[in-house]
């Protein structure tokens, strides 16, 4: 019993550890209230960033050194290449949950990324905002992001956090998860025309990717090694707990034959 509440209180703690990351919530409804700051620091509501379409939702803080630049340059890639209207087909919104960040730095990401598409895309399709009275951490929390804000010694500001596309109806509902950086056109295509009718479809890409940390010192991304220690500790710890249950089981089987064994013999000594 003792090896066995071991054994369970140190699943719970890897358990624990393993929160970041996005716990799906399909089908559930983010609230159209919150407002955010946009571009040029005006405050706007959710649902009237979306404007009754089909939104295409991001969540970044645009200083990020790592996943979130590849992220948001294969979004702008894939919307190159997507068969569908911007602004009357779809929306996109990339909200940043970075505490300090500014509707400036929200202008400058914008210009970059639509500079950056292959074909004339409509600038009002795609807002890039940031939160006020703590609504960016609102919504993270209704659509199930979650992230970790970590500080260097150097005291540069990095977060921990995962990549995905998440598609939003009209009305707010959460209709798909799109996990990972890269996006087929496709898969957004379809995403986005299921959830114009509010259908929530199955998760595309279950692999998720985690944000790398910068060493400002060393100028090199550093490697999320926790995360990949976690799992296999957790599997060591399931495959120990049931040889625990095998062996335990052994150890009864053989106290139960041995009294069998010291029963026969006082018989026979009689």
């Amino acid at each position: 019993m003792i090896k066995f509440l071991m054994v369970l209180s140190l699943l719970l703690t890897l358990s624990n550890a393993s929160s970041l990351g996005i716990q799906e919530k399909l089908g559930e409804t983010v609230p159209l209230d919150l407002t955010f700051l946009n571009e040029e620091s005006k405050s706007v509501t959710l649902k009237e960033l979306m404007d009754g379409k089909p939104t295409i939702l991001t969540l970044n803080y645009f200083r990020c050194a790592g996943i979130c630049t590849p992220q948001l340059n294969d979004l702008a890639k894939m919307l190159s290449r997507l068969d569908l209207a911007e602004n009357t087909d779809y929306k996109v919104l990339t909200v940043s949950f970075a505490e300090d960040e500014t509707p400036d730095l929200a202008t400058a990401k914008r210009k970059n990324q639509i500079a950056s598409m292959s074909r004339p895309f409509v600038q009002d399709a795609w807002h890039f905002v940031i939160g006020e009275n703590n609504s960016s951490h609102v919504l993270a929390e209704k659509v199930g992001f979650s992230f970790e804000k970590t500080v260097s010694e150097a005291g540069v500001v990095d977060y921990i956090h995962a990549a995905a596309l998440i598609v939003i109806s009209p009305e707010g509902k959460i209709t798909r998860y799109l996990n990972g950086i890269e996006q087929l056109p496709f898969d957004a295509k379809m995403a986005l025309m299921e959830s114009a009718q509010g259908k929530v479809g199955p998760t595309i890409a279950k692999t998720l990717l985690f944000c790398f940390s910068y060493d400002p010192k060393g100028k090199t991304y550093i490697f999320m090694w926790e995360k990949v220690v976690g799992v296999v500790m957790l599997a060591l710890v399931f495959g120990f707990f049931f040889y625990l249950l095998k062996t335990g089981r052994k150890e009864e089987l053989t106290k139960e034959e041995y009294e069998e064994i010291q029963e026969k013999k006082g018989e026979n000594n009689e």
